[in-house]
């Protein structure tokens, strides 16, 4: 199966019900395979006139208690930027996928790029705390776009998949279980007021059309859902339990895989690149390399680089200029060499030994 497909039979096995999204290199055979699938199961797939109405199409589909998703890639995920902000203040649960390929603009629309990784992280404005996991083969394309329902649901907010052209687009074996783990948001209950948060920050989700009054705005409001724009105490301790709900949670959610923890020479990678990098450790048992497989990057989980006591250096080889290397930094004290490689290919295996012989000569 294709990567893309993968991904819309993950989110149909999550339960998501509701697709709006706009055709868009590489990402398209998503909302091809969600136009063929949604009309078979009682769901709903509509092609929206471009990405601000597909994400705001979304997310009021969100609202009516749907499961609800979206493909895009990286122009596309610019413009949706405005709606993610609003997504994150209305604690509207829903999933993106973003393909991503060469930037910036319309840069290399058949190319694999990993471009997109701090605009995810910190695109909208403002204080915000977001979910996003980058699988590096088709089965996680399948895998990981569950998850990312599963998370959206649970802490009612948006979660991002984080693929690249070159998972988007390959062609792997696939294994379909029977049967995947669902989560479903929890509801409104009877008494409580829309945004009144429980112990772990997260609101009951109040289903338009069951019986609650809620008012849904992007403006600071209080537990009912209305503005209140000039309380500072009030704006405060919204933003805090919308950035906590999720930081608060990043161990419990942190998905890595760690490979010979006691090495000294350690890759971090996530995506595709994370293929090139399994493949030279492999072949190369004798050089005791090292591997922090990130499936899941935001929240960035910086407790698993102690997994290496041992590490001397940190190599990360992403398809950006070092944007998750720059996250490494910032929570070791060893060095962190960002390996970059821009242009739609993946790192060879000859310039990733390069990358490690030269970080052991420092």
């Amino acid at each position: 199966m294709q990567g893309n497909t993968a991904s819309a039979e993950g989110a149909i096995a999550a339960g998501c019900r509701f697709f709006g999204g706009y055709p868009i290199t590489p990402s398209t055979e998503v909302a091809e395979a969600m136009a063929r699938r949604m009309p078979k199961i009682g769901g709903v797939f509509v092609q929206m006139e471009d990405e601000i109405a597909s994400i705001a199409a979304v997310i009021g589909a969100s609202w009516t208690g749907k499961k609800a998703m979206t493909s895009t890639s990286g122009p596309g995920f610019s413009l949706m930027l405005e709606n993610i902000g609003f997504a994150l203040m209305t604690e509207t649960p829903l999933v993106i996928v973003n393909v991503q390929r060469g930037g910036p603009s319309t840069g290399q629309p058949t190319m694999s790029a990993q471009g997109d990784m701090l605009q995810c992280r910190f695109g909208s404005h403002g204080d915000m705390a977001v979910i996003a996991l980058a699988p590096d083969s088709v089965q996680e394309m399948y895998d990981l776009t569950v998850k990312a329902f599963n998370l959206a649901e649970r802490f009612r907010c948006p979660a991002f998949l984080m693929a690249d052209e070159i998972i988007g687009h390959m062609r792997e074996r696939i294994e379909l279980p029977d049967h995947v783990d669902v989560v479903d948001r929890r509801p409104l209950e009877s008494g409580h007021l829309p945004y009144e948060a429980g112990e772990d920050g997260v609101p009951g989700f109040p289903v338009f059309g069951t019986g609650h009054r809620v008012h849904v705005t992007g403006l600071t409001h209080d537990e009912r859902g209305y503005p209140v724009t000039t309380d500072p105490v009030l704006h405060e301790a919204l933003v805090r339990r919308l950035v906590g709900k999720v930081e608060n949670a990043r161990r419990e959610i942190a998905d890595y895989r760690v490979t010979n923890p006691d090495a000294e020479v350690v890759f971090v990678c996530y995506g595709s690149p994370a293929r090139a990098v399994q493949q030279v450790v492999a072949d190369h048992p004798d050089l005791g390399l090292g591997i922090l497989r990130l499936r899941l990057v935001w929240p960035f989980p910086e407790h698993a680089l102690a997994e290496f006591p041992n590490a001397r250096v940190f190599l990360v080889p992403e398809q950006n200029l070092g944007q998750v290397a720059r996250e490494v930094e910032r929570h070791v004290l060893v060095p962190v060499v960002s390996v970059p490689k821009l242009g739609g290919e993946l790192h060879t295996p000859a310039e990733l030994l390069r990358a490690i012989e030269e970080a052991r000569s420092r």
